[in-house]
């Protein structure tokens, strides 16, 4: 499997910062004759860049998928992430955003043998490292599914993908399930695959969203039970509101704290 990361930090899908428990893995396909990530995400050398501008990285679009499954610049598969695979997604059109991971297939013209056999294999890698990864059976009910299988359950919108394509390959989803199951009992704990940003590693950008997001996990923990006096103490005297006791503090609100305690 070939995974690199680059997460879609301008779409509004990116912004919303609201995450899910992972109960499912839901497996699209693009619905466009264009086999290459690049087409969908900014790229980058090992990816291939996009020159038209139509990337998913950009506001206003109301979809967002977890990662693509198509060809990198080479001509090979790849899988790019573009969410967190804990990240509230917009793909299914229904509940199933709120339950599962979603992943777009990149779609050729479904008529070459040779590229749906090694997309379909690293598809099915990706599937077994996150059903591994969350602990998930792919044979039990509603867990693995498509986008047109989710439409069927009820917590999707009406797509056919990818009923519409794998059947043309001899493939049904029931098959793409025993290969995500046959693959996990293979390797049950093999090495996962190093995730890589844009530059072969996280970017700044990507490293201060991350940074923003602690940040704002801090400030919803609780004073711990052996500084809830002082913490009550120092509201009553006015040199703090309480807010974030377990969030970090920058230089300035110390210095406002020991100004306002020394008043």
């Amino acid at each position: 499997m070939r995974l690199r990361r680059q997460y879609l930090t301008q779409n509004d899908c990116y912004r919303t910062d609201r995450t899910i428990q992972v109960q499912g893995v839901m497996v699209h396909s693009t619905g466009a004759n264009n086999p290459r990530v690049s087409r969908y995400v900014p790229g980058d050398q090992e990816m291939g860049f996009n020159t038209a501008d139509n990337h998913w990285d950009r506001p206003g679009l109301t979809k967002c998928v977890h990662a693509f499954v198509g060809k990198f610049a080479d001509g090979e598969p790849g899988t790019v992430q573009t969410l967190p695979w804990t990240h509230r997604g917009w793909h299914a059109g229904g509940a199933a955003n709120n339950t599962h991971i979603g992943f777009e297939i990149c779609e050729d013209g479904l008529d070459d043998p040779v590229y749906f056999q090694k997309i379909y294999e690293e598809s099915v890698q990706l599937t077994a490292m996150l059903c591994r990864q969350f602990k998930l059976d792919p044979l039990a009910e509603g867990v693995v599914i498509c986008h047109a299988e989710g439409h069927q359950l009820g917590i999707a919108s009406q797509h056919v993908d990818v009923l519409h394509w794998f059947p043309k390959r001899g493939k049904s989803m029931d098959d793409f399930r025993q290969d995500v199951a046959a693959r996990l009992r293979e390797d049950p704990e093999p090495e996962e695959p190093e995730e890589e940003g844009g530059d072969g590693g996280v970017t700044y950008e990507q490293w201060k969203e991350f940074m923003e997001r602690y940040r704002q996990e801090l400030a919803q923990l609780p004073s711990p039970d052996w500084g809830l006096e002082e913490l009550e103490r120092g509201v009553a005297q006015g040199f703090t509101d309480g807010q974030r006791p377990q969030d970090l503090a920058t230089r300035q609100e110390v210095v406002s704290m020991i100004v306002r305690a020394e008043k």
